[in-house]
């Protein structure tokens, strides 16, 4: 879980002192659109749609812009045509890297892709020769006041495979499947995540112990993450908390 979680909260302190809303909204918007067209307009039945649409309330993203981008998706209201798309690649080190876009036109979002990981000291890779080091799991985050024992306990009944601690808040870890049953027993329970989403997780990590090393690595990382067309960027890497912090400034 290390580079997921430490690169998620990376990503959420940059976030916030960046202000990059309109980025954000833009994102949230296509997924979204992808989220409604491929499991239609209903919440309670598209559990992915249901995830995007927390994702984007948190985000304050309108109401009436999230109404709009749901019924571009199922049809109702004309609008572009995503479609999804994954590449895979290296960052300095040999940290791996998965990333995930929704673009109308993949011609170019592949060039703008392989464009950042040249420009960033990567390398982009064959389908499949990164994939392997990851898998996709449901990812809910929940507050460090609630008692350990009691978000495990609620989380395991509810079909959770794992809980670790991320610092400042307790990760629990699902299969895909699973996550929107974990997510509302913990919300039943008065224990209301701080996140949940579908990510992919290393099952192995990379050290990286060198602060310029890290720095590169997540230069790559944030690089990929300001393109419009990515949506989520997802790595190996294990970098020491104090390097981390170090190497973010």
């Amino acid at each position: 879980m290390s580079g997921h979680s430490k690169w998620a909260t990376t990503k959420h302190r940059k976030a916030a002192v960046d202000q990059k809303r309109a980025k954000v909204f833009a994102k949230l918007i296509r997924q979204l659109e992808v989220a409604a067209r491929e499991g239609g307009s209903d919440l309670d039945s598209n559990p992915t749609l249901r995830t995007m649409y927390d994702k984007a309330r948190s985000a304050s993203v309108p109401m009436d812009t999230i109404e709009r981008a749901i019924k571009r998706g199922t049809g109702e209201l004309e609008g572009v045509r995503y479609e999804s798309i994954s590449y895979e690649g290296y960052a300095p080190s040999g940290v791996a890297i998965m990333v995930e876009c929704l673009t109308d036109n993949r011609n170019r979002t592949s060039a703008e892709v392989r464009n950042v990981f040249t420009r960033n000291g990567g390398s982009m890779a064959e389908p499949g020769a990164v994939a392997w080091q990851f898998e996709r799991k449901g990812v809910i985050e929940v507050p460090r006041s609630f008692a350990e024992d009691a978000v495990t306990e609620v989380a395991v009944e509810a079909g959770a495979e794992d809980l670790s601690d991320d610092g400042d808040r307790w990760v629990v870890t699902s299969a895909p499947t699973d996550m929107a049953s974990v997510r509302a027993a913990l919300e039943a329970a008065g224990m209301v995540p701080e996140s949940a989403e579908l990510a992919m997780v290393a099952t192995t990590t990379v050290p990286v112990t060198e602060q310029g090393e890290a720095r590169k690595v997540l230069r790559l990382l944030e690089a990929l993450d300001d393109e419009d067309d990515v949506q989520n960027v997802w790595s190996n890497f294990d970098i020491p908390d104090e390097i981390l912090a170090a190497a973010a400034e």
